[in-house]
């Protein structure tokens, strides 16, 4: 055995799996792998114990996780001997590296590396033990980018041997799966890195094979350095250029025999697989090759050539004496047998002088491809143009290193002998004779001449054996092309002097349909395998014809522009002042007091009652819950009334008593996935003595409003009721309905009814609605409404941002603006009819939709067959029942005269019944005397009507008819189905596509509705699989993707395969206004609506169409969505002034507090990805570093005032954005804007611009601040209607700071918005003159009383006011005072007692009579 064979029985390669051979092939990346050392106590002692001479090495192997598919070669490294170590850890030394390139650029092609132990047992046999492996990944999620990482890297190592991985449980992550056990305190330290310097020898190591730098690789020169490693930096062995002349070869017994028994076995073998008989009894010789190759043990050294034999008979007349000559006497040695003769000369210019190289041979024969003799004509067209290609023969020459020339004889082989082509091989006769010369004769010969070329200049030769980057030059040079002017022919083929059929094309080409454009790849580039057949390595060909489409498809390269060089980017974080979700809305989780629950019980509050008619058990907000949904499912009382009852709002024991309170408030919120409900306004009663309860009792009860502007005092409290039952939820739906109450919180908003602005909001858990089994449960709750005030972000500057990440939720500010007192209950009731039929529920959950349920129509009759018909439908006239026919009858009627409307159905449809009516009163009118004329000529007038009606509806019938029976007939391959949709929520469902027919296809599937699309990935197939739960066949690369258009699919006859879909919207309709099933405390609740139909949604449709190549149409689905209302998680207002962009982040809590978010790893970041609602605004999730927390940034345009926009801004935790973990509700108000430039303590004065409407208004307005802002006229006036009004506003801002003052104008009639400012104020701090310090007592006193004084600085009297920045804090004797000229005066203070221990800065405001501030003084006040 020579060098050749010994390599090429070494060097054996298991291909990757044929689904990876369906991808778009890359460019081969280029790795260098260290293996430094074993840390660990990995060999166990009892190992040691039993084991004698023990060793240990690493095995590493290339694993395909998406198949669970080992490929390449297992490499392994030298032994190292295993001692018991003194120190801790103990380390086996190893510090090898190995090599590879590949081409398979996927996450999931990782190396897995075995730790194997062996040793001799006391038999002295060898026994070898796994312990352990670890998976080490090669390139990162990203596709297309590898891991770069030069860095040492720890490796985990897990019990068992890589075989588990091949176990069906251990899906993708692997390394979390729970079957995965950790090896504690062992790792392997290795480096990875790209190894650029490998790739000049790309053509002289297959791709996936793993080779060490000590192995010699046939081609490389031996390293220069003492470590010995020739892969470091390969130098390649100068080629040289063999040549073969007089090429030929013989079969036996001879050629017409051999390809006679061939064609037969061939049909044999068609006929036995179902094919069916052929036309025409046997198969057709198209042609003859020569597949012609280097090869040096380990694969191809570029790809083979592949030239055209022809019989020698067929050439004798052509040919030269001299060429026929040299034929008859090369063919005196075959026996007399016609053999098959090359008439080019072979070329070799990659040959390297070292014993592994070799040439291969092998022979293909190309025939026509069968065609089935029932076939119809078209598919025999179709098929008659393809080839079918199979291997005869091979043979394998080493050359002798020390000949430079000389003529060769070579043996052919066959059969299931290993060959480097790695495909099927036809047999070889059977070994019925001894004589080892006559069984290499009965296998056939293949003859040549060889010389050996050494004068060549060397560069033609040097550029074809550099390995890929000689090869990309070459295959970017412009391709033959057999129909325009002839060019270059590129170097893989042969001679065309001598070619019968033409430059460069054979004859099977020529016939053969060429292939998609393929990507310039290498010499060493693997093109995907022939279906069918067995995985080929390096060079195999596609269906054996596609060795010259590749080059056919190449257009010249463009020269590249010079591009500008970009600017580098600083590291640069905007500052926005993050906006915490949760934690400030806060809810009070303590017990009422006992006064309050007297006054509770004692303002007559309607009391909420069982089914039974019993009072509903009362449950403390403060009980824990402990939520079984077990139990809840298996409630007998199926339907829940939820009731929310509004009961008071009062003010908040630090509420400063001058500051104002409203009279009438009304609340917003949404429930569940309801539309959005808003109460009416509700009267604010004041309590008598309510002062002499304590600070948390009630100061204020809700009462109703009746149209008429009054209110009963009888009657207090407000009550919404949803019955939310069987009949409202989906089938499913009770599980995730019971989980809302158990997890989430439900945020009210609390407006002011008069002045229409936003007091504040509250949030309340819901948990305990549940009822666990009991009849009845209600909570009463004391809610503080927090109302969240935000700075302009232009004064946002003080925060920290030295460091990366640390912002600040600076500017923003909380504000306790009262207590609402509301009772939430949970009444259950009995299904009071019985749950819908299944022909009423929406569709089964399963994912797969089927065509086997579509409505066919069967032709023939459009009645049912068989039996009688059941259903009796009454005839109706094709007016009345078609619009467009209505309209233009209606049309013709009016002639000209320009019917407006007429387009419209049910105007066309009304005034065509009005002239039948006209018609019948003037026949009915035709008894009466005096009237005879006039009913002859009425009949006259409408039989021409008649006459005019009939030819209009016989040519819109014809115009219409090819249309109406293509719609009947396309009910056979229609498919209908209804999916409900929710807002953001991927819906995931499989359609089984079926090819009808007896051939091949190749589907385009067209979608009309960009929400919905076809799942090209397969790791997000198969991670919507696994959540629905759906076992059917996953397939990867199963598109074939062209850019932008509409992606293919491959189909074989009869087969049916599984095509994924995902329908996803993120738009939505305008919400309702108000809840349209709230109603009054009356005793009886309504249903909450279908939630099949919602005021809030509008069906949607999509259709898809699946055609073949020829415009076919296979199948067709018609979708009929029904978007649901959503759950919103959280609400967000803003108001910002119109025209302008709203920037803001909104910081995310830790995830655990999130409802739905998985559990991530230990020190490890999810996925945040955000999408909105609305396509105009800008929104993003980024993480600022591992461990910060996450912010989502917001950029929003607003518009004109005052308008509102609303949009959903909605989270996910996941790659494929499946199921949104938060959905927010966010409310932007556009207000006018007002920018005003003042001084702390001093009255700054502006005017307003009033536009009337278009009617006259009472209107009046309102501020947010009004201790601060005070307007003219103060009360209600009279805006007239277009007329123009100024609104004088005066402004005196109590503290310094940017900050922003609402200002409404409200009509008080109809209780509107007639317009809106926001007022951005940027307050300065006046000069301090003098400063002041005071230590008062924390506690209940009377407070303390305190003097300064004051200088009047003027000649003349003087009129000052006084003014403090904290009303609450400092009260003064006397608001204004005077004082003469030069005189001083006495200022009384009154400080009132602290809260809690702390300082306190009070500004003291002296201002002069026209309120200019004249001094300021500070007093630092300490409460201890």
């Amino acid at each position: 055995m020579n060098d050749w064979h010994r390599i090429f029985a070494q060097s054996t390669l298991v291909p990757p799996h044929p689904q990876r051979a369906r991808q778009l092939l890359k460019e081969s990346t280029a790795f260098q792998c260290v293996l430094k050392w074993l840390e660990g106590p990995l060999v166990k002692q009892a190992v040691l114990e039993v084991l004698s001479e023990t060793e240990c090495h690493l095995r590493v192997s290339l694993f395909d996780i998406t198949y669970r598919y080992f490929f390449g070669k297992t490499w392994r490294t030298s032994a190292r001997p295993v001692q018991q170590l003194s120190r801790q850890p103990s380390r086996i030394v190893f510090d090898e590296p190995f090599y590879f390139h590949t081409s398979l650029n996927h996450p999931n092609i990782v190396a897995v590396v075995e730790v194997v132990t062996e040793g001799r047992k006391q038999d002295g046999t060898l026994q070898s033990l796994s312990c352990g492996f670890g998976i080490l990944r090669i390139f990162s999620n990203k596709p297309d980018s590898p891991t770069s990482a030069s860095q040492d890297k720890r490796l985990r190592l897990y019990h068992g041997t890589p075989r588990a991985l091949l176990h069906p449980f251990l899906q993708d992550p692997v390394e979390q799966n729970k079957h995965m056990t950790l090896i504690e305190s062992c790792s392997l330290l290795y480096t990875l890195r790209l190894h650029p310097p490998l790739e000049p020898a790309f053509h002289l190591v297959p791709q996936n094979l793993l080779v060490s730098g000590l192995q010699r690789v046939p081609g490389l020169l031996p390293a220069h350095s003492e470590t010995g490693d020739a892969l470091r930096k390969p130098r390649l062995q100068k080629p040289v250029t063999w040549h073969l002349d007089d090429l030929f070869l013989t079969l036996c017994p001879s050629l017409g025999r051999f390809e006679e028994e061939l064609a037969q076995l061939l049909t044999c073998d068609h006929v036995q697989e179902g094919g069916g008989l052929l036309d025409g009894g046997a198969l057709e010789v198209l042609e003859r090759r020569l597949h012609v190759g280097v090869h040096n043990g380990l694969g191809f050294v570029r790809r083979p050539q592949v030239v055209v034999l022809v019989p020698e008979m067929d050439v004798a007349m052509t040919r030269s004496a001299s060429f026929s000559r040299r034929v008859s006497s090369s063919s005196r040695t075959s026996s007399g047998n016609q053999a098959l003769v090359l008439r080019s000369r072979l070329r070799l210019p990659e040959m390297v002088q070292h014993p592994a190289f070799a040439v291969v041979f092998q022979l293909e024969y190309v025939f026509s491809s069968p065609v089935v003799a029932d076939g119809n004509a078209a598919v025999a067209s179709s098929l008659s143009s393809l080839a079918c290609m199979r291997a005869v023969r091979w043979a394998v020459w080493s050359p002798v290193l020390d000949v430079r020339a000389g003529s060769v004889t070579l043996p052919l082989q066959g059969g299931v002998l290993h060959n480097p082509l790695h495909c099927l091989v036809y047999q070889v006769p059977s070994a019925s004779r001894s004589s080892e010369e006559v069984k290499q004769v009965e296998s056939g010969t293949v003859q040549f001449q060889f010389s050996l070329n050494r004068e060549e200049p060397l560069g033609t030769p040097m550029e074809h054996a550099n390995g890929p980057k000689a090869a990309r030059r070459s295959c970017k040079r412009p391709p033959s092309s057999p129909s325009g002017v002839p060019v270059p022919v590129p170097r893989g083929l042969a001679a065309t002097q001598d070619s019968p059929v033409g430059p460069g094309l054979s004859l099977s080409q020529l016939v053969t349909s060429p292939q998609s454009p393929a990507r310039c790849r290498s010499a060493k580039a693997t093109p995907r395998s022939p279906e069918g057949s067995q995985p080929q390595a390096e060079f195999p060909l596609e269906g054996g014809v596609s060795h010259l489409e590749a080059d056919l498809s190449q257009t010249p390269l463009v020269l590249e522009t010079p591009v500008a060089e970009p600017l580098q980017e600083l590291p640069f974080t905007p500052l926005h002042a993050p906006i915490v979700v949760g934690p400030q809305q806060r809810s009070s989780g303590s017990q009422l007091s006992r006064a309050t629950m007297v006054l509770l019980q004692s303002s007559g509050f309607p009391e909420i009652l069982d089914a039974s008619k019993r009072p509903a058990e009362a449950v403390s907000p403060t009980d824990p819950v402990h939520f079984d949904s077990q139990r809840e499912e298996a409630d007998c009382l199926q339907s829940n009334e939820i009731v929310l009852q509004f009961l008071a709002f009062s003010r908040v024991a630090q509420d400063h008593r001058g500051a104002p309170w409203p009279k009438s408030v009304y609340f917003t919120f949404q429930f569940y996935r309801l539309p959005p409900a808003t109460t009416p306004r509700l009267q604010l009663v004041e309590l008598a003595g309510m002062g002499k309860t304590g600070s948390g009792s009630l100061s204020h009860v809700l009462v109703p409003i009746s149209k008429d502007g009054s209110f009963d005092t009888g009657s207090p409290g407000f009550q919404l009721r949803y019955v939310v039952g069987p009949g409202f939820l989906k089938p499913g739906e009770q599980r995730w309905f019971l989980r809302y109450l158990a997890v989430q919180t439900l945020q009210i908003d609390v407006w002011d009814g008069d002045s229409l602005l936003l007091i504040g909001s509250a949030a309340v858990q819901m948990k305990h609605l549940l009822r666990q089994g009991r009849p009845a449960v209600q909570v009463p709750h004391e809610l503080e409404v927090v109302a969240t005030e935000y700075e302009q972000d232009a004064s946002v500057v003080s925060g920290d941002v030295t460091r990366f990440g640390s912002v600040k939720p600076i500017g923003v500010h909380t504000v306790v603006r009262g207590l609402l007192h509301l009772t939430l209950a949970n009444v259950g009731h009995t299904c009071e009819r019985p749950v819908r039929g299944s022909s009423l529920l929406p569709p089964s959950r399963s994912r797969v939709i089927s065509s086997d349920g579509a409505s066919r129509f069967s032709g023939g009759s459009l009645l049912p067959r068989g039996g009688p018909r059941k259903n009796v439908v009454q005839a109706q006239k094709l007016a009345d029942v078609d619009s467009d026919l209505a309209a233009m009858l209606l049309t013709h009627v009016r002639g000209g005269q320009g019917l407006q409307g007429a387009g419209r159905e049910a105007d066309a449809v009304r005034r065509r019944k009005l002239e039948r009516m006209r018609s019948v009163r003037l026949q009915e009118s035709g008894g009466e005397p005096g009237s005879r004329r006039t009913n002859i000529l009425a009949q006259q007038s409408v039989r021409a009507q008649h006459s005019r009606d009939l030819q209009v509806i016989d040519a819109y019938r014809e115009r219409t008819k090819a249309e109406s029976i293509a719609s009947v007939l396309s009910l056979a391959v229609t498919t209908q189905h209804t999916l409900y949709a929710t807002l953001g929520t991927a819906e995931f469902f499989e359609f089984a596509l079926k090819n009808p027919h007896n051939i091949q296809h190749t589907v385009t599937i067209e979608i009309d509705n960009p929400e919905l699309s076809v799942i090209l990935d397969s790791q997000e197939w198969r991670y919507f699989k696994d959540a629905a739960g759906l076992h059917t066949p996953l397939e990867e690369d199963m598109f074939h993707l062209r850019g932008s258009l509409a992606p293919q699919l491959y189909l074989r006859p009869r087969e049916t395969t599984h095509v994924p879909f995902k329908y996803q919207s993120f738009s939505v309709g305008r919400p309702a206004p108000v809840q349209a099933s709230a109603e009054l405390s009356s005793g009886r609740g309504t249903d909450a609506g279908s939630p099949r139909k919602s005021s809030a949604t509008f069906t949607k449709h999509a259709k898809v169409l699946f055609r073949a190549s020829s415009g076919k149409l296979l199948a067709m689905l018609q979708l009929t969505v029904e978007p649901q209302p959503h759950v919103v998680d959280q609400i967000f207002r803003f108001y910002h002034p119109e025209l302008t962009f709203l920037k803001k982040a909104i910081r995310l809590p830790p995830w655990h507090t999130l409802p739905g978010a998985p559990v991530g790893m230990p020190g490890e970041d999810l996925p945040i990805h955000v999408r909105c609602s609305d396509p105009s605004v800008l929104c993003e999730a980024q993480s600022v570093g591992p461990g910060e927390p996450r912010d989502v940034f917001l950029k929003v345009a607003s518009g004109p005032s005052p308008e509102m926009k609303d949009f959903f801004v909605i989270i996910y935790a996941d790659r494929w954005l499946a199921v949104p973990v938060q959905t927010w509700r966010v409310c932007l108000h556009s207000l006018q804007r007002v920018d005003v430039s003042c001084v702390a303590g001093q009255l700054s004065r502006l005017s307003l611009v009033l536009r009337g409407t278009q009617r006259v208004r009472k209107v009046r307005a309102f501020a947010s601040h009004p201790q601060e802002l005070q307007t003219d006229p103060a009360g209600v006036f009279v805006l007239p209607p277009h007329g123009v009004q100024d609104l004088h506003v005066a402004v005196r801002p109590r503290r310094a700071g940017s900050r922003f003052i609402h200002l409404n104008l409200v009509d008080v009639d109809y209780h509107q918005l007639v317009a809106s400012w926001l007022l951005c104020l940027s307050c300065h701090r006046p000069l301090i003159s003098k400063a002041f310090e005071i230590t008062m007592a924390v506690g209940e006193g009377k407070g303390v009383n305190k003097r300064i004084t004051y200088t009047n600085p003027y000649p003349t009297r003087r009129t000052y006011r006084l003014y403090s920045d904290h009303p609450d804090l400092l009260q003064f004797k006397e608001d204004t005072f005077q004082v003469g000229g030069g005189e001083t005066y006495t200022i009384g203070l009154r400080f009132a007692p602290g809260g809690r221990v702390g300082q306190e800065e009070i500004l003291i405001y002296i201002n002069d009579h026209e309120d200019k501030n004249e001094e300021a003084f500070c007093v630092k006040v300490i409460y201890q």
